[in-house]
């Protein structure tokens, strides 16, 4: 099979279901913003600098974004349709942050991204994972049904970037970067 099939090449693609859409759909934008957040994790996974008990969340966290993917991208009619996003996906992601957290120092400030490049880069994938939220959001807008679950499993999954990035620097060795109020 090949790569290439020429029928996107006019700015449509076709969703779940068969109906073709422009390759900005309000869908499109949605799912297309879960896949690149699926390639910064993809970017995380292949770093020495992450501690190995993030590994699994985060392998887990690259299937399920597939699987949001697939929802997204299945209209209501299609013959498959996708199984329903796991609630236990939510409460694993919200375990895995709690066992992050309780390795790190209190902190009572406003943290910025930065120190190690990972830390950095778990920051980049945190701010997708909002974007991907807001886009999920502009999808629901616009009427197509959405499972809950899955709007929830990527505001944790960003909140678990978040504390991935404090992970990173504690593991390796260098301090965080505080906000500095300058006005």
């Amino acid at each position: 099979m090949k790569v290439y099939t020429r029928t996107g090449d006019a700015g449509t693609t076709s969703l779940v279901g068969g109906t073709r859409v422009a390759k900005n759909d309000a869908r499109l934008e949605a799912y297309g913003t879960a896949d690149e957040l699926n390639s910064w994790l993809g970017l995380l996974c292949a770093s020495s600098a992450i501690p190995d008990a993030v590994r699994a969340p985060l392998h887990s966290a690259m299937n399920l974004l597939f699987d949001i993917g697939a929802a997204l991208a299945t209209e209501p009619d299609s013959r498959w349709q996708p199984a329903p996003f796991p609630v236990s996906a939510v409460e694993s992601l919200e375990s895995a942050i709690d066992t992050l957290e309780a390795s790190l120092p209190r902190h009572n400030r406003f943290i910025l991204p930065g120190g190690h490049p990972d830390a950095a880069r778990a920051n980049i994938a945190r701010t997708v994972a909002r974007r991907c939220e807001r886009r999920v959001i502009d999808l629901q807008q616009t009427g197509v049904v959405v499972d809950p679950c899955i709007l929830k499993y990527i505001n944790r999954l960003s909140d678990f970037l978040f504390v991935l990035g404090r992970a990173i620097n504690n593991f390796n060795g260098i301090e965080e970067i505080f906000w500095e109020k300058s006005c």
